[in-house]
């Protein structure tokens, strides 16, 4: 089987994960994809216009192989919450912020075929998919412009199906990821948050397509470790937060420097659905409140969308979904190209290491 990294076109099996909100720049994919790894686009919040023109962004600073990812629809999450009860829970942080008063939103997704559309025109040698299962008219639309297809597992059951809906590679979500859970199996997200360490061999035993390690996955020895557990690449999102070219806010990137690994935690406030992030006072009193003013994702996720947007714009983190692995405290401030190059000379160096042999110029 050829190597996965290798099919790809890239020079290191590092995939800079596809974080959705706008962590995920242009220029940080490039400069990912132009360091040898593979840099990902998040485009599930994106109109069809704003997935062209970042993937014209991307082509215009690299001519290396780059990505892009799209959350299956699914079905809206059953939740006890009134409208009502919703608008009036995040009526006080509206005020805070000088917003309007809260309003149930029209529209809750972007229309998944027209982005999918948009994401095959894209020049993206990759497409991946997280939340559920391509449908056989989207996995052929995939197929027949010749893009990787990956799909995102959190249980082996769900590795196995994505493998017989035909996918070249699976992501195999570990419990320590940050941001959005991939689960869609029978199983509840509370029984699929399995530790990538226990995860990954068992999906590597379970499918014969090449897995993916992702969850917690942050510097050259977790990569390595990764290899030893039978992974042919890593995907990794918190390492690159805090990269020069992030997107996210710097009161977000000042909370992950900040953080300590028992300072993130799985929550619906935000979205609906379940998400890690870093503890912070609207996901504490939100949660305080229970689930009659929780919508439901992907209702709740829209509702939120003008509270975030105007707490980045004034650098208010105590109103941001701050989406951060468990891995936090190994993240580090520098460009990402530096941060690849970091990354390769680590995971050589442990290799080394780990075979008794002396590290290259030792």
């Amino acid at each position: 089987m050829q190597a996965l990294h290798s099919r790809i076109g890239i020079e290191h099996p590092i995939i800079q994960a596809p974080m959705a909100g706008g962590a995920t720049t242009p220029a940080l994919v490039s400069a990912v994809s132009n360091a040898g790894a593979l840099g990902f686009i998040g485009a599930a919040y994106l109109t069809p216009d704003q997935i062209l023109e970042q993937a014209r962004m991307v082509r215009e600073q690299t001519e290396r192989p780059f990505g892009i990812n799209l959350f299956v629809p699914v079905p809206r999450t059953s939740a006890p919450a009134s409208a009502e009860a919703a608008l009036e829970a995040l009526a006080p942080y509206h005020a805070e912020l000088g917003l309007p008063q809260p309003a149930v939103p029209a529209r809750t997704a972007q229309d998944f075929d027209e982005q999918l559309a948009a994401a095959v025109e894209s020049g993206a040698a990759v497409f991946s998919f997280t939340f559920g299962l391509l449908s056989e008219s989207s996995m052929g639309l995939v197929r027949s412009r010749g893009m990787v297809v990956i799909g995102t597992a959190t249980t082996v059951e769900e590795a196995v199906a994505l493998e017989r809906s035909g996918v070249d590679a699976v992501v195999a979500q570990g419990s320590e990821a940050g941001a959005h859970r991939g689960t869609f199996g029978a199983a509840p997200f509370e029984a699929a948050m399995v530790g990538t360490m226990a995860l990954v061999p068992q999906v590597a035993d379970g499918v014969r397509v090449p897995v993916i390690a992702s969850g917690g996955i942050m510097d050259g020895r977790g990569i390595a470790a990764s290899f030893a557990l039978g992974a042919a690449a890593v995907q990794m999102g918190t390492a690159f937060l805090l990269a020069d070219e992030s997107g996210i806010p710097d009161g977000y990137k000042d909370a992950i420097a900040g953080a300590r690994e028992t300072d993130t935690r799985v929550t619906r406030a935000f979205s609906g659905r379940a998400a890690r992030g870093i503890a912070n006072r609207f996901m504490d009193e939100i949660e305080a409140l229970g689930d009659t003013v929780n919508l439901g994702y992907p209702a709740q996720n829209a509702l939120t969308r003008p509270l975030r947007t105007a707490a980045a714009k004034q650098n208010r983190p105590e109103f941001l979904s701050l989406w951060a692995g468990q891995g936090l405290r190994l993240a580090r401030r520098a460009p990402a190209a530096s941060i690849v190059r970091h990354l390769v000379a680590e995971t050589d160096a442990t290799l080394h290491r780990l075979r008794k042999e002396p590290a290259p110029g030792e």
